[in-house]
């Protein structure tokens, strides 16, 4: 089992070897990350009352060890620190022969425990990290059911988690957990036992009851198990100001156009002639240039009522002269995939065409384009937008 975790271990780290990104991740939701265990376990038993005996002391003697389960549900809250409850029983030793048929005891133990997740403390967080190496402290309840004894308990370990999917994962659990002396149900030494001096390290663990356990099981996380990355704000304050001094002589320009055209509209009067022709071309000459209508990364609600102030003015002249518009969506390219922009600029070029109709244009005169993801302007932001013109 060492050698297969070893060898599990390095392929893991080799994996975190190749560049992938790692990111700060947002506050989660008290739903979120959520996960629920299942395993099966070995655990050796030693009491206080064979201390210093002859009995052999190796966890793979069958008078020592026995065979039980664990289930546990906790919560990651980063993802370097989380909480577990875990239930761990039920079948356990009793050490009072080198003969298992005389050691045969029941118990469980139920504890709460710490998780620090190093790899994510000390690498940073990146969800396609297939081993996650998991220390914790435990503190808890123990009940020997043989016996009627109850116990405080107190314990340390190192979970291992072996990613299959963002769902679910393979565990490697190994624990040693202390309780009282004679929590087990023996009262007095066994032949040949001697305690240690209890103010010696060796004798704060030897003189307690205590087990080893190895864990092997499922992971299964529930609702969302990955975390979402924080805005890079430093970089939004980074937008240089000659990109946003431009947008604003861009809308500056464009406000100026439409007062322009606004005004020439009121002062137009359409020619006597009934060449159709005629009026087209002095519709193209009157409205030119496209309108946007911005909108918030992956919305399709218009960001800002005022830029419908400005599709007023095509609107009008639209109506004024029975003409076609053309509104066409835009999503920016590096946000989503294809698939998501291309229907996220059809929705934007929707809610503008739904404005136009409020605005009294007939719908069938609004012709609808969605131009899916690009990144035709600079910063990347300008491309989420849709532009109104007259066809």
């Amino acid at each position: 089992m060492v050698l297969a975790f070893a060898g599990v271990s390095v392929a893991s780290m080799a994996q975190d070897a190749v560049p992938t990104e790692k990111y700060s991740v947002a506050t989660n939701s008290f739903w979120s990350n959520w996960f629920v265990q299942a395993n099966v376990v070995g655990t050796a038993f030693w009491g206080n009352q064979e201390v210093q005996n002859n009995f052999s002391k190796s966890p793979l003697k069958g008078f020592r060890n026995n065979l039980g389960f664990s289930v546990a549900i906790g919560k990651w809250f980063t993802p370097g620190l989380g909480l577990r409850t875990k239930f761990n029983g039920i079948w356990g030793r009793t050490v009072i022969s080198e003969n298992k048929s005389d050691n045969a005891s029941k118990y469980w133990n139920l504890n709460e425990q710490v998780l620090f997740n190093l790899s994510n403390m000390l690498l940073g967080y990146n969800e396609n990290r297939v081993w996650d190496l998991i220390p914790y402290a435990s503190v808890g309840i123990e009940r020997n059911m043989s016996y009627n004894r109850y116990s405080p308990s107190w314990g340390i370990g190192i979970l291992n988690e072996f990613k299959l999917s963002k769902k679910v994962a393979i565990n490697l659990d190994i624990n040693y957990n202390l309780f009282m002396a004679r929590s087990d149900g023996y009262e007095s030494l066994l032949p040949g036992a001697k305690p240690y001096k209890p103010r010696s390290f060796k004798g704060l663990v030897a003189n307690h009851d205590r087990t080893l356990n190895v864990e092997v099981g499922l992971t299964y996380n529930l609702g969302k198990a990955t975390w979402s990355k924080t805005p890079d704000v430093e970089a939004i304050k980074a937008l240089s100001q000659g990109q946003i001094d431009a947008l604003n002589a861009q809308l500056a320009d464009a406000n100026a156009e439409n007062a322009r055209l606004r005004n020439q509209i009121a002062n137009h009067k359409c020619p006597t002639t009934t060449n159709a022709v005629d009026t087209k071309t002095t519709v193209k000459e009157i409205v030119s240039a496209p309108v946007s209508v911005f909108f918030n990364i992956g919305k399709a609600k218009v960001a800002s009522k005022k830029d419908l102030q400005n599709v007023q003015a095509v609107a009008d002249a639209a109506k004024a002269n029975n003409a076609k518009i053309v509104v066409t969506g835009y999503a920016d390219s590096k946000t989503g995939n294809a698939k998501y922009n291309q229907t996220l600029s059809e929705k934007r070029a929707n809610a503008v065409a739904d404005a136009l109709v409020n605005m009294g244009v007939d719908r069938s005169n609004i012709e609808i384009n969605a131009a899916g993801g690009v990144d035709t302007l600079s910063p990347i932001s300008f491309n989420r937008r849709a532009t109104v013109e007259l066809k």
